[in-house]
């Protein structure tokens, strides 16, 4: 869409404000709204912004990191395909953003262009990747301090889906009008607990619905006079919050599924085997990239659905990496993976961004996953020795010993880069200091409604 056209359907809606929205390293959707007025200039100009913003954490300290002090600053450019007229804000729009240089150069430390530069590396092997994202979130009320789910429901339960249907069918006219397709919504266990799912997508625009989706879910919920928390475990006693990241890879043409293959019992190709040893060989340290918050690690347990083993397997729900079945007769169509152990705590374009970059590692160097940790049965159920003789262990049970993980693998450090990887550790490590020396409820309230 050209320059001149957005400002026409921007003025023609009436919109007043136009949000250059972003992610940063902590997960937080921030970003600068321009008047329709000066809209066309921005859209060439971009607006810009302090390099610091890449070294802010969720909690908006400033840290030390070299490159991002208060000295320069790059442009938040809107990527134009991205326009979005806000349907529970008419007179307001936004658009995703890349962080460019003032030299107009992309910035090193920009989540979404590292997203761009692995989907490049993929398209320069025959590869165009699809991805979905699966969230789930609560609706709370609000008194005081206290947050508190909205209903007592079970899971799947009609009653549940009859206490939030006025916020869900709002959320769900809302994400269509934005143009994201609504593929199927129920009630999850939590209390108050939903899952609604979009369509898949090329995967640059799925990571850019997911934060469309976090804005939309988040301000109708508000507009019902309620809170909606994407947080990984907002609630302790209940279900967390998961992001399943559902993965596929085609040809150019976008017709053929090439992680399928009929003749195979699982019916999936070699190049999705090799894409699954990749996964599995990083998997450790892309857990730091996908559960990147201290909350994340309340919810990443065994027994709790959330995936806590190093095992694949078809169809099972707590491996790290599941098989789903197919649909019948769109079976080419439907083959995919699903990666659990997600939240979204984490910057879409950089989970997915690593998640990508693992996998193709896994095609170039022709990995296989190990069979051993192929499993059709909960983990837990396996004894102490079964699951050691088979090379299946715990993820990392901490932000540190994620952060360790990632420190360790030099692949996913350097397909980050040295400005991204950087500032993202010391965010992650600040995050650490901070929460680990206060309390739960401490840790709780601050992460319920920043995500």
């Amino acid at each position: 869409m050209d320059h001149g056209e957005i400002v026409r359907q921007a003025k023609a809606a009436s919109v007043q404000l136009i949000t250059f929205l972003f992610c940063d390293n902590g997960g937080i959707i921030r970003g600068k709204a321009t008047h329709v007025s000066g809209l066309e200039r921005k859209l060439d100009s971009g607006m810009g912004l302090t390099l610091a913003m890449q070294a802010m954490t969720d909690m908006d300290q400033l840290l030390v990191v070299e490159g991002m002090g208060p000295v320069g600053e790059v442009r938040l450019i809107p990527d134009t395909g991205t326009f979005t007229h806000l349907p529970y804000a008419p007179k307001r729009a936004l658009m995703l953003c890349d962080l460019i240089t003032v030299s107009r150069q992309p910035w090193d430390a920009c989540p979404r262009s590292f997203l761009k530069r692995t989907l490049a590396r993929a398209e320069s092997m025959g590869l165009t990747i699809q991805a979905a994202m699966e969230p789930e979130w609560y609706l709370a009320t609000k008194a005081g301090e206290k947050f508190t789910p909205i209903d007592t429901s079970l899971d799947n339960a009609s009653i549940g889906a009859t206490f939030a249907q006025d916020v869900v069918d709002d959320v769900v006219a809302a994400l269509q009008t934005q143009g994201l397709r609504v593929q199927q919504y129920y009630p999850e266990l939590g209390h108050g607990q939903h899952e609604l799912s979009i369509e898949h997508d090329g995967a640059l625009r799925a990571a850019d619905n997911h934060l469309i989706y976090r804005e939309t879910v988040r301000n109708v919920a508000w507009r019902h006079g309620m809170y909606a928390s994407f947080a990984p475990k907002p609630f302790p006693e209940q279900a967390g919050n998961g992001l399943h990241v559902h993965l596929s890879a085609w040809d150019a043409s976008g017709e053929t599924n090439l992680f399928y293959d009929s003749s195979d019992p699982h019916n999936l190709s070699p190049m999705a085997y090799h894409f699954i040893g990749g996964i599995m060989e990083h998997l450790p340290a892309l857990v730091a990239l996908t559960c990147p918050s201290m909350n994340s690690y309340r919810r990443l347990s065994p027994g709790s659905w959330s995936t806590a083993f190093t095992c694949w397997g078809p169809d099972n729900r707590e491996a790290a990496l599941r098989i789903p079945s197919l649909f019948w007769g769109s079976e080419m169509a439907s083959t995919n993976l699903e990666f659990r152990p997600s939240d979204s705590s984490s910057n879409p374009y950089i989970s997915l961004g690593g998640l990508i970059a693992a996998g193709l590692d896994g095609i170039e160097r022709e990995l296989r996953p190990r069979r051993e940790q192929w499993i059709d049965v909960d983990p837990v159920r396996l004894t102490a020795e079964e699951l050691e003789s088979r090379g299946i262990v715990r993820l990392p049970q901490s932000l540190p010993e994620a952060i360790a993980a990632l420190e360790g693998d030099p692949l996913l450090l350097d397909a980050m880069g040295p400005a991204l990887s950087n500032s993202y550790l010391a965010i992650r490590r600040a995050d650490w200091e901070l929460f680990s020396q206060r309390d739960v409820e401490f840790e709780l309230r601050h992460h319920f409604y920043k995500f």
